[in-house]
């Protein structure tokens, strides 16, 4: 899926995006942040990631976020997205979006 997103500073970016339900928090690619010059702010409260067998990830500490707004067939919502080491993907949309949008699937 390539949802349109408007960053901080009004500029319109295609992203490839997947919905994860395994997700907790939705992440953004740092590449991604860093090709594209999306503007990070710093979290309150940095925090680690697990895998899902409970091992830590090899990621350093989340320490950002970028704060969006996204659009995908007309749903359109606020969101923050964590900065992580992703790769195949620029955009992990978290379990909460799929509940929340209840996309179709095909």
């Amino acid at each position: 899926m390539y949802p349109t997103i408007k960053t901080k500073d009004r500029r319109k970016l295609k992203i490839k995006t997947l919905i994860y339900s395994g997700y907790t928090n939705t992440t953004i690619a740092r590449k991604t942040v860093e090709e594209k010059g999306i503007p990070t702010k710093s979290l309150l409260k940095p925090f680690d990631i697990y895998n899902s067998n409970r091992s830590r990830n090899g990621e350093k500490r989340i320490k950002e976020f970028v704060s969006l707004e996204i659009n995908s067939n007309e749903h359109i919502k606020q969101i923050d997205a964590v900065v992580s080491e992703i790769k195949k993907m620029d955009l992990f949309l978290e379990h909460s979006w799929l509940v929340e949008h209840n996309p179709e699937v095909d």
